[in-house]
């Protein structure tokens, strides 16, 4: 005689976190994020960027994709992952070294030489504020803000776990930014918009 099959217990044995990143691995859309735990994008949730936002982040990536490539580096918006949290950022760009980047589903902050965001109106106080504490938490060497909402830059370094012990900025549009090694260059900020 056959006997009712006992009722599985789905509770145990599952990582909540480990599963939320699988999900969105797998969502719809080109830049699906994790921020403190809740969805950002997919499903055509999230609005794609401006064309305007588009040129600020390219006249940025521009400028240091030449010397990204003499370091053995390349530029892009891939996935980065904070482990132990509800996070998984997708950045306007970063720089990273290729070999890292080589069949890698998701990289750490402190695996990246640079990490840029560029804000928009819907994610500028996240960027600034948010964005900011984790990736120096977790170990972004530099962050760059580009704040098209107050056209200020502002180059954060030193990170930690309370933040970013060092500010260059914030410099209004038009100034020059100098980019410490490994980059050793300076951004023209002039076309920003």
């Amino acid at each position: 005689m056959a006997t009712a099959a006992e009722p599985r217990d789905y509770t145990t044995g599952v990582d909540p976190e480990r599963a939320l990143k699988y999900a969105i691995q797998h969502m719809q859309g080109d830049r699906v994020e994790i921020i403190e735990g809740v969805i950002q994008g997919g499903c055509g949730e999230v609005r794609p960027p401006t064309w305007d936002h588009e040129d600020t982040t390219e006249v940025i990536r521009d400028q240091v994709k030449p010397r990204a490539r003499e370091l053995g580096c390349i530029t892009g918006s891939g996935n980065l992952d904070f482990p132990k949290t509800a996070n998984w950022y997708v950045p306007d760009f970063a720089v990273v070294p290729r070999e890292l980047a080589s069949g890698a589903g998701a990289l750490l902050p402190d695996q990246t030489l640079l990490v840029v965001e560029v804000t928009s109106q819907s994610n500028a106080e996240t960027d600034r504020v948010v964005k900011r504490k984790r990736y120096a938490e977790y170990g972004a060497p530099l962050y760059l803000l580009v704040d098209r909402i107050s056209r200020e830059v502002t180059l954060f370094s030193q990170p930690g776990q309370l933040g970013y012990e060092a500010a260059d900025g914030p410099h209004p549009f038009g100034t020059p930014v100098r980019l410490p090694e490994p980059f050793d260059l300076v951004l023209d900020t002039t076309e920003l918009k």
